[in-house]
């Protein structure tokens, strides 16, 4: 099976929630960050270096335990002759398994994005900020809805939307109070538009200029005509937040709700932004679902018949599905039955209890990721795979409401 770019970062996260959930019994746990220019030959004198040192923890366990990682990791180190291009990180350490009990453990993971700066670090947990930091969506837009009266301002950052500031305006309608000319009345309007729109473009210019700027792709402006025009127009932004103005849409709404208004229309504009993406195929879905077209199909049970007999054309997967396939056989007779269970780690085994035919013990012969199991099966019939964040409404839904597994149809099954 040839992995997507989100399933790898599906299989990523996985792996950080697994490494998350290991303890030592003190800091017995290394973790070790080599880069791509760093030489391996100069990691391995620095190990023997801290074996070295290691001889002076005062537990005997502890120094057992933190020589016999960093033992491990000098033989790992003699199968890798250069670290990849994104890096290496190699975790080892004796972790606690329950019942009094330590086992050696180690994981070498390959990061998708580069390694900055080598570490050797030894705790009771593993360091995983620098990988976690990879899972963070970098792509930042700046977000602006406004009329006369209010406006809004929010971040755009990967799949997350936040409102940032919001402000309210002293402008004075249309309509004049008596005793003032109509030119007078005029001007002191336009001066408090003015006003009001200098306060916009501060606040503004405060909220995107905090943001990383490598990051920050550029600026989106919501509100009725003439109002945001006037505003783009004006210059009341900072010069270089000006040059990265990237368009202006009609919104009915400046309040925070106009923020969402404002991103539901940015379609074409974000074509490459995930979430985006995502909305599109959650929106297709749950349209298939409510036109009751037979094109939509939810729930574990279902959505496998329907890919066994090749009917799905997009599996969608919340990626934090965390479920298990199990095969459960019984020690004594031939009954076999198959099971799903929800599995998070941490988790304690799960125990399946004697056979209802003989009464003998039952045992998992075999358990599988469900994404990996629908995943291959995907592959097999041709059906594309996509995961959902739950960071936003629709993809939350999935989650909470169809189980984490959708499926849209190629053709009407009954199922």
């Amino acid at each position: 099976m040839v992995e997507s770019e989100a399933h790898k970062k599906y299989e990523f996260k996985r792996t950080l929630e697994a490494l998350r959930n290991k303890h030592g019994r003190g800091t017995e746990l290394i973790s070790l960050y080599i880069p791509h220019d760093k030489q391996v030959h100069e990691v391995a004198a620095q190990l023997r270096e801290e074996f070295g040192q290691a001889s002076n923890i005062k537990s005997r366990v502890t120094r057992q335990n933190v020589q016999g990682a960093i033992e491990s990791l000098l033989s790992r180190l003699k199968l890798i002759p250069k670290a990849p291009e994104n890096g290496v990180v190699i975790f080892c350490g004796a972790v606690d398994v329950g019942a009094n009990k330590t086992e050696m453990q180690t994981y070498i993971i390959e990061p998708p994005e580069p390694i900055k700066s080598y570490k050797y670090h030894c705790d009771s947990s593993f360091l995983l900020t620098p990988l976690e930091e990879m899972l963070h969506e970098k792509k930042t837009y700046g977000l602006i809805v406004l009329d006369r009266r209010e406006a809004t301002i929010g971040l755009l950052r990967g799949k997350h939307l936040e409102a940032m500031a919001h402000l309210t305006s002293t402008v004075p309608g249309k309509q004049r109070k008596g005793g003032q000319s109509s030119h007078r009345f005029q001007q002191l309007r336009l001066i408090a538009i003015n006003e009001f729109y200098t306060r916009i473009g501060e606040a503004a210019s405060e909220v995107f200029l905090g943001v990383d700027q490598k990051d920050f792709e550029g600026i989106f402006i919501g509100g009725p005509s003439p109002t945001k025009e006037e505003f783009e127009s004006g210059g009341y932004l900072h010069h270089e937040l000006q040059k990265k103005m990237l368009g202006l849409f009609d919104v009915a709404y400046t309040d925070e709700s106009g923020l969402y208004e404002l991103f539901d229309k940015l379609g074409e504009a974000l074509q490459d932004v995930e979430v985006v993406q995502e909305k599109k195929f959650m929106e297709r879905f749950l349209r298939e679902l409510v036109s009751d077209s037979g094109l939509a199909s939810y729930g574990e049970e279902q959505v496998r018949k329907n890919m066994q007999m090749g009917a799905v054309d997009t599996l969608l997967l919340s990626d934090e599905l965390r479920k298990a396939r199990l095969t459960i056989k019984c020690t004594n007779c031939d009954y076999e039955v198959k099971k799903t269970i929800t599995k998070k780690p941490g988790d304690e085994e799960y125990q399946p209890g004697n056979c209802p035919k003989c009464g003998s013990s039952l045992k998992v012969a075999e358990s599988v990721d469900i994404v990996e199991e629908l995943s291959t099966l995907a592959d097999q019939m041709s059906t594309n795979v996509v995961f959902i964040s739950s960071d936003f409404e629709e993809g939350n839904q999935l989650l909470t409401a169809f189980g984490g597994i959708g499926a849209i149809l190629r053709y009407k099954t009954g199922i």
